[in-house]
């Protein structure tokens, strides 16, 4: 079993920069791919990132590449998303969340985060 809690959401301006942390209680942490998705009010969950469980290889949504970069670090059983550039779009619940695989589909995911809100301001 693998509890998820995100932290630093809030508001910031547009072309500010934010950066989530997520962290992962359990020994079993590196076994899992992570992931970052969002969901607006009125919109279905959509895939942000995600990245193996070595950590070699992360994976983007359309939207945010360039300006969002996942990472984490195995050791403090802790995954992060950079975003930066933020525009008033990117406004949403962001959550994290552990899977087998870094895929883009929420039905790959076993464990979910309670989510965190971030509001960009134009």
């Amino acid at each position: 079993q693998v509890q998820l809690v995100e932290s630093g959401g809030g508001l910031v301006q547009a072309g500010g920069s934010l950066k989530l942390s997520c962290a992962a209680s359990g020994r079993t942490f590196r076994n899992y791919a992570m992931g970052w998705f969002r969901q607006a009010p009125g919109k279905e969950r959509e895939f942000v990132a995600a990245i193996t469980g070595t950590g070699s290889i992360s994976y983007y949504g359309d939207s945010v590449k360039g300006r969002f970069s996942i990472s984490r670090e195995n050791a403090k059983n802790t995954v992060y998303l950079q975003m930066n550039s933020l525009k008033s779009e990117d406004t949403a619940v962001y959550y994290c969340a552990g899977g087998v695989r870094p895929t883009t589909r929420t039905v790959d995911y076993s464990y979910w985060g309670q989510g965190t809100q971030v509001t960009v301001s134009s």
